[in-house]
């Protein structure tokens, strides 16, 4: 583990003890998260004493769940569900790979006006007792109802759809969070949906708790910690490939070298 990784871990450590945070979280989907990448993270998280949340690429993308497996995560979250059947199909592919892990939760994403709509039906779907919550993406939500991203912790509808979609996934049971440009103006937009319908806020990387659907104190402080943690992890993945582009850099040197001597020699043959 190197310098900037150990800063890293006690940034975490600092985020769990004081500010609520309760996972971190990596992206098959959007980020793009490299299998290598997830093995550094898993490393520099454990040392925190936090779980890690896995997206896969898809709704039946088994071999990001065989990743999962593999790593060793808390969660499960298949993105962009969006009717009954990819629920169905999406709950299918988990069970076929993850049924005989203990412990691990399975979300899906309802990150489309489509999803939004569809939910009650998605709800009644066979397996759904197979699903422990969902995360609302406000992104894509806000870009399917042909709004601009600007207008994300502000527009009315987009706090109709999240109360709305929030309060049937809590009288089903199921856990709820939500993601998508959380930044310290969303906390104004937590604060309105109402007690009891949140439990955990996301940015890309870090998972807060929301006790009672509520931030808790000091809220914007460990956001502003936890935007510091991304950074430094993608300062960590930049030199960590900057150091695998360079590895071969002195062996390409010596064969080009060598190369431009033979094609000299037979030139000089000729």
């Amino acid at each position: 583990m190197n310098e900037r990784e150990l800063r890293m871990v006690d940034t975490l450590i600092d985020l769990r003890e004081n500010h609520g945070v309760n996972g971190i979280k990596a992206e098959l989907e959007a980020e793009g998260t490299r299998p290598e990448e997830l093995i550094r993270l898993k490393d520099v998280i454990s040392q925190a004493g936090l779980p890690l949340t896995l997206k896969v690429g898809g709704g039946e993308d088994k071999n990001g769940m065989s990743l999962a497996k593999l790593i060793g995560v808390e969660r499960v979250i298949a993105p962009m569900i969006e009717t009954a059947y990819a629920l169905k199909k999406s709950i299918g592919a988990f069970h076929a790979i993850c049924s005989d892990q203990l412990g691990v939760l399975f979300a899906v994403n309802v990150e489309t006006i489509t999803g939004f709509r569809n939910f009650e039906e998605m709800l009644a779907v066979p397996g759904i007792e197979g699903l422990s919550g969902i995360v609302l993406g406000r992104v894509d939500l806000t870009g399917s109802m042909g709004l601009s991203r600007e207008v994300i912790n502000q527009h009315p509808e987009i706090k109709r759809v999240a109360r709305g979609l929030f309060t049937k996934a809590k009288a089903a049971g199921l856990e709820t969070a939500m993601g998508g440009g959380v930044s310290n103006d969303t906390l104004p937009f937590i604060e309105e949906l109402g007690p009891g319908l949140l439990d955990r806020y996301e940015t890309r990387k870090v998972i807060f708790a929301c006790p009672g659907g509520v931030p808790l104190p000091g809220a914007a402080e460990g956001i502003l910690k936890a935007n510091l943690f991304e950074l430094e992890w993608l300062e960590n993945k930049a030199d960590l490939y900057g150091c695998i582009s360079c590895e071969d850099q002195s062996r390409i040197k010596m064969l080009s070298d060598r190369r431009a001597m033979l094609l000299d020699k037979a030139r000089a043959v000729d």
